[in-house]
């Protein structure tokens, strides 16, 4: 599916939603999805506002914050609480299901796609009896830049006190 194709059907579908609420319109709303459509990562609220303002959007905080929440809400956008971070957010419309690796140092968020995870979803749905919509996997360790910056500062220390 094309971005621009994909771009007017997730437009559509919130201005369905829009109305449906008996929301306003506004063009703030668009131009905040339009964003979030454009990115290809992991975002928090504070990220994209300032990325918005540098762009010369005219958008307050409050709004920025609101209309993620109409996104999350209508299923266009996909909020995650990763540990102890603040919340992000990713686009969802027609984007394949995936789970994450979250680095607990730095907060680093990868994407990673197993299809042994998804048989695993089906068999432990046919096993209980239960239909699964979605899944959520989260894995947290320390990422390889981590753990060479940390293994650097040990050699480091250890030099010192060698000396």
């Amino acid at each position: 599916m094309s971005t621009n194709h994909n771009s007017e059907l997730v437009r559509k579908i919130f201005e369905a939603y829009l109305e449906n609420k008996s929301l306003r319109k506004t063009p703030e709303r668009f131009a905040i999805l339009e964003e979030i459509y454009s990115r290809d990562d992991h975002f928090d609220v504070e990220t994209l506002y300032i990325h918005m303002k540098n762009q010369k959007y005219r958008v307050s905080r409050a709004t920025v914050y609101n209309t993620l929440e109409l996104l999350v809400s209508c299923d266009l956008v996909t909020k995650h609480q990763f540990g102890k971070n603040m919340a992000q957010f990713e686009k969802s419309y027609g984007y394949h299901q995936h789970d994450h690796t979250i680095c607990i140092d730095c907060g680093k968020v990868v994407e990673f796609c197993d299809p042994r995870i998804q048989q695993i979803q089906s068999m432990v749905g046919e096993l209980l009896k239960f239909e699964i919509k979605h899944h959520s996997l989260n894995l947290y360790g320390v990422c390889f830049d981590c753990s060479a910056k940390a293994a650097m500062n040990n050699q480091n220390n250890d030099i010192k006190h060698a000396s």
